[in-house]
């Protein structure tokens, strides 16, 4: 269940919200000051992967490149 966050642009309160069914419509004010003027916001994400010291975690190579170094980022899981 994904969770969404919202900017109300009357007020700039920003809150989220718990979206059950993604078919279902709803009508949507601002907590805050109960406005209905409000956007989505872009939503972050913060994750771990793997677990330190096994050698199963990410692996990153760093190379030189036109625009001075590249680095590129190998997650472990499923490729196709």
């Amino acid at each position: 269940m994904p969770i969404y966050e919202f900017k109300c642009l009357e007020c700039e309160n920003m809150f989220e919200f718990l979206l059950i069914n993604t078919q279902e419509t709803l009508e949507m004010n601002c907590p805050k000051c109960e406005c209905s003027n409000i956007e989505k916001m872009m939503s972050t994400t913060h994750y771990a992967v793997g677990v330190s010291g096994t050698g199963t975690g990410p692996k990153a190579q760093t190379r030189s490149c036109s625009k001075g170094s590249c680095t590129t980022i190998d997650l472990p899981g499923h490729s196709r």
